[in-house]
């Protein structure tokens, strides 16, 4: 699919458990879609700010609650440029701590974020909604607006229940589980454990994208360098694994098989040598 045809696409990285590697997901996959020359925003969601901090911005917003239920141009005036070509972030900051409690008082509430980025979808090729982790309204607002869920998911006992449950809960609201994609990450392939987990899970679930994340030095010491992967270190195997998972989630927003055809397309990628 041209970018054309993909505009206004939304990509969502969710959940219900933190410490996944979600935020470390978001970030790489908004940069190397700008990198392909997808033009992207990337929104933080989390009041802990982590996508904020890593593209090394100090938004000079004041409550982000606010700047998201009113929408329009009070979104438009705080987004701002990153140190990347073609991609933007809309901060966040402690204040959306409360967002879930007021969006609770708007009229369909479910669908205010949705309606809240419709505009945008005309500007940016891909929106990035860097999520909490949450189980309240605000998640599932998440749910409504993206047009791919997609779940990080440690092969560990808790992750992997937390995933079930998730599973669980789209399926008993009515949900389109179809937008649903999980990937492993923060991997540790010495790991029986993990190996037998990724094995029994893949069996249970349906939709998991090939690629798998390490865990690695790299990608633990981002929030040091505060920088995508591909920017710091590009020939890291995590890197080569981001950008695995890159052509992978666009191949599925492009409406294609990953199980089956994981590379259906390759978006290029410009490289930043060391």
């Amino acid at each position: 699919m041209a970018g054309e045809s993909r505009r206004g696409r939304v990509l969502a990285l969710y959940h219900l458990k933190g410490g996944v590697g979600k935020t470390t997901a978001a970030v790489n996959l908004a940069y190397l879609s700008a990198a392909s020359g997808l033009k992207t925003l990337i929104c933080d969601l989390d009041p802990q700010s982590s996508t904020t901090y890593f593209f090394r911005v100090k938004p000079a917003l004041k409550h982000a609650r606010r700047v998201l239920l009113k929408g329009g141009a009070s979104v438009a005036d705080n987004i701002k440029g990153t140190d990347y070509e073609g991609l933007d972030l809309l901060p966040a900051d402690w204040s959306l701590r409360h967002l879930p409690s007021l969006l609770g008082r708007v009229k369909r509430s479910k669908r205010r974020l949705r309606e809240i980025l419709d505009p945008f979808r005309g500007e940016y090729d891909l929106i990035v909604l860097d999520s909490p982790a949450t189980a309240t309204l605000l998640a599932e607002c998440i749910f409504v607006a993206a047009d791919m869920l997609l779940v990080p998911v440690v092969p560990s006992t808790l992750a992997a229940r937390a995933y079930a449950n998730l599973r669980l809960f789209l399926r008993r609201k009515g949900y389109d589980e179809a937008k649903v994609w999980g990937f492993f990450s923060m991997v540790e392939a010495r790991k029986k454990m993990h190996q037998a987990t990724m094995q029994a899970m893949r069996e249970q679930f349906p939709q998991w994208l090939p690629a798998t994340i390490p865990y690695t030095v790299d990608v633990e010491s981002m929030g040091l360098a505060r920088a995508p992967l591909p920017v710091r270190s590009p020939r890291a195997v995590a890197t080569r694994r981001f950008r695995e998972l890159w052509e992978q989630v666009a191949g599925r927003m492009d409406g294609r098989d990953p199980e089956t055809d994981p590379w259906v397309r390759s978006f290029p990628v410009r490289e930043v040598l060391e």
